[in-house]
């Protein structure tokens, strides 16, 4: 689903993965 949202979206899916990731990160 993830990757289907980001090859859709492709700059706003990567900015809002890449939040997602330093969100879980932190």
């Amino acid at each position: 689903m993830l990757i289907i949202g980001i090859n859709g979206f492709g700059r706003i899916g990567r900015m809002c993965l890449r939040a997602c990731l330093e969100q879980n990160v932190e």
